[in-house]
């Protein structure tokens, strides 16, 4: 049986693909044994919707969660007003795409991102402050059954794999965000 496949952040691989044109690279030993086992795909939702890098910092308006962004009852904000949802929706679906392609159904994605942030987001009022909560990619994968981990539980994401792999079932999804 092939290994189980996982979708990454591609800010993590150290792409530079943030809203400052920068990235978060994360230096980790499991990761580097991912890439070595060809169980990664690299994947930026808001590059695949056509954003560029740089761009103006976005969030989900106060209040408000990506499930409702999803729905259309909500919308991801630029730091200048402009209403980006539509991206941001879009790139949910490509990365739920790519995901399905690749067959993974583990996501490891950086935190607080508009997009990833899988156990919290900013708060929507450009302060820095973050709240708990899914960015809209996080919530379309996890909607659609993907174990989807913050690249902070890199180490649980590797035995939830590990556990794939072995054919057993992981004991549960990984927790809700609070």
């Amino acid at each position: 049986m092939a290994p189980a496949r996982v979708l990454v952040s591609a800010c993590l691989f150290g792409d530079a693909v943030r809203w400052d044109g920068g990235h978060k690279r994360l230096d980790a030993a499991v990761l580097r044994r991912w890439q070595a086992e060809g169980r990664v795909l690299g994947f930026c939702p808001e590059c695949a919707a056509g954003l560029a890098v740089p761009r103006p910092p976005a969030e989900i308006e106060p209040g408000a969660d990506a499930a409702a962004v999803l729905a259309g009852r909500a919308r991801v904000l630029a730091r200048d007003g402009r209403d980006l949802s539509a991206a941001f929706v879009a790139g949910a679906e490509a990365a739920l795409r790519a995901a399905q392609a690749a067959g993974a159904t583990v996501a490891l994605l950086k935190d607080a991102s508009p997009s990833c942030g899988s156990r919290c987001v900013h708060d929507g009022c450009f302060t820095g402050a973050t709240v708990p909560g899914r960015g809209v990619a996080a919530e379309r994968l996890a909607a659609a059954g993907l174990a989807v981990f913050a690249d902070t539980e890199i180490e649980a994401a590797d035995r939830w794999l590990r556990a794939l792999d072995g054919g057993t079932i992981p004991p549960s999804q990984p927790a809700e965000p609070r």
